[in-house]
C-alpha cells in the first residue's frame, strides 16, 4: 500500500507507545498517534487526557480535551486535579505524548508564541498541561512536522523544559523522569545522544535522504553512527488509521484529509 509522509510519521510515533503503559496524551498529532496504538500494537495502553478521562478509547479523534468522547469511552473519569497531583505527579504517566510548534536540539517545546512575547508575530495556543507533562512524565515523546521554522536553533519562549541547556541540565532543574526520549517527525526520528542530551537522527523514514532532514532543520543536526531505516507501515495500520480518520471526519463534519 501507498501511503503519505504524514501516515509515516504517525505510525512511527504510534509504535514507540508500548502496550500496557500509561500515556497522558496532548490533543493533535499524539492522540492520533496514541489512539493507532491501542487500535494496533499497544490494545492495552491506558490512554490519559487532562479533563479528567483515565483509560480512554474513543472511537473518533477528540476535538479537544472537553470532547464527550473521552468521557463516554473512559474506564472512569476523575477531577483534573487527581489527573495531575495524584497521576503525573505523583510518578505513575509511564509517558507523556506532546506536540510542538517549536523544538530546540535539546527538545525543549514552544507553545507560547513566535517572536518576542510582548509583541509576538503569531500567538500560539499557549501551554495548557504541556509544561507539567514534559516535566513530571517518566518519559515524553514529541511528534511534529520538521521544517526550519518549527526546529530552531533558539526558541523564541520555551514552555515546556526537556532536557533545558543539555548535558546534567534537566537533573540540575530539579525535574524527574527521562524528559524527551523521542522526536518524531514526517522525516526522521531523532533520539537523545548519551551524556549532552543533544537529539540527534537515529532513523530515516523510507525515501528521505540525510540532505533534506538537515534542510528542514534550524541547527547543525547531526546523525547517529548508524542510522537505521524505518520499517515501512504494514497494511494493518495503514488500514487502521485511515479508518480512525474516516470516522473522525464523518463524525466531525470534515473532509477525510482534514481529520
Amino acid at each position: 500500500m501507498t501511503y503519505t509522509t504524514n501516515e509515516m510519521m504517525t505510525v512511527a510515533a504510534a509504535r514507540r507507545l508500548k502496550n500496557g503503559s500509561v500515556c497522558f496524551v496532548g490533543i493533535g498529532l499524539p492522540s492520533k498517534a496514541a489512539n493507532l496504538a491501542r487500535l494496533t500494537s499497544s490494545p492495552d495502553v491506558v490512554l490519559i487526557y487532562e479533563s479528567g478521562p483515565i483509560g480512554a478509547k474513543p472511537s473518533v479523534l477528540p476535538l479537544s480535551i472537553g470532547d464527550g468522547e473521552l468521557a463516554e469511552t473512559a474506564d472512569t473519569v476523575v477531577p483534573t486535579g487527581e489527573i495531575f497531583r495524584y497521576w503525573l505527579q505523583g510518578g505513575r504517566i509511564d509517558v507523556g505524548f506532546l506536540g510542538a510548534a517549536q523544538v530546540d536540539r535539546f527538545g525543549n517545546i514552544n507553545t507560547t508564541v513566535v517572536g518576542d512575547y510582548f509583541s509576538p508575530k503569531v500567538r500560539l495556543p499557549g501551554a495548557g498541561g504541556a509544561p507539567e507533562i514534559a516535566g513530571s512524565a517518566k518519559s515524553v515523546l514529541i511528534i511534529l512536522k520538521q521544517s526550519a521554522r518549527s526546529f530552531v536553533d533558539k526558541l523564541d519562549f520555551i514552555t515546556s523544559v526537556g532536557h533545558g541547556e543539555g548535558g546534567d541540565s534537566r537533573k540540575r532543574l530539579g525535574l524527574p523522569g527521562a524528559g524527551p526520549v523521542g522526536i518524531i517527525t514526517d522525516l526522521c526520528i531523532m533520539e537523545p545522544e548519551e551524556g549532552t542530551h543533544e537529539f540527534v537522527v537515529t532513523a530515516l523514514h523510507p525515501g528521505v535522504t540525510r540532505e533534506q532532514v538537515v534542510a528542514a532543520t534550524g541547527w547543525a543536526i547531526r546523525f547517529a553512527d548508524s542510522v537505521e531505516t524505518t520499517a515501512e507501515p504494514t497494511e494493518v495500520e495503514l488500514t487502521a488509521l485511515r479508518d480512525l480518520e474516516a470516522r473522525t471526519a464523518a463524525a466531525h463534519g470534515q473532509a477525510p484529509g482534514e481529520a
